[in-house]
């Protein structure tokens, strides 16, 4: 029987798997000292969880450094929302979607202006999020212009931080206003 056909994100991530695999079965094995500093390299390099959006299969792309993340979906709000879904796409001026939404805060062109993007990419934002609940600091890569869909001043929350972010902006653990600030 064949191996099923992998896309190229599931491909890196079985990779992935077989090189945890790898590293975990020589934990505690002696190996001459030059395949011992490859395989402690290659245990350093795997601290990152894949998705769409990594950088790894868009290497064309630049990537965006975030301060934090939201995710909006029907019927489930971020803790500390007091609006439906319904209403924080009002007044994000966007159209409610069965998918969601993702609200990317970040700066303006290398300024400290705060903003807000509102993007279609939902599965890239719950990959950063399992990478940052993992104290990885990690960016995306710059989204496409169609999955942009409004840029708005000031950080519009709730927010969850990204580890830079929490350095950054010494917020960790504290709410920020969810108005444009």
């Amino acid at each position: 029987m064949s191996a099923p056909e992998l896309s190229e994100l599931d491909h890196l991530r079985e990779i992935e798997r077989l090189a945890h695999r790898v590293v975990a079965e020589s934990s505690g094995t002696e190996f001459p000292e030059p395949f011992r500093r490859e395989l402690d390299a290659l245990s350093r390099t795997l601290r990152s969880h894949h998705f769409e959006g990594d950088g790894c299969t868009e290497e064309d792309r630049p990537r965006i450094r975030l301060v934090g993340a939201c995710l909006l979906r029907p019927g489930l709000v971020p803790a500390g929302t007091d609006e439906s879904y319904e209403e924080m796409c009002a007044r994000l001026a966007v159209e409610p979607r069965p998918e969601g939404w993702a609200l990317w805060h970040t700066w303006a062109d290398g300024s400290e202006l705060r903003v807000t993007m509102v993007v279609t990419a939902v599965g890239t934002t719950e990959g950063l999020f399992e990478n940052w609940a993992r104290g990885r600091s990690f960016d995306p890569v710059t989204p496409l212009p169609s999955q942009v869909v409004r840029v708005l001043q000031g950080w519009i929350g709730p927010v969850t931080f990204s580890p830079r972010g929490v350095g950054h902006t010494g917020l960790g653990g504290r709410p920020v206003q969810d108005r444009p600030v």
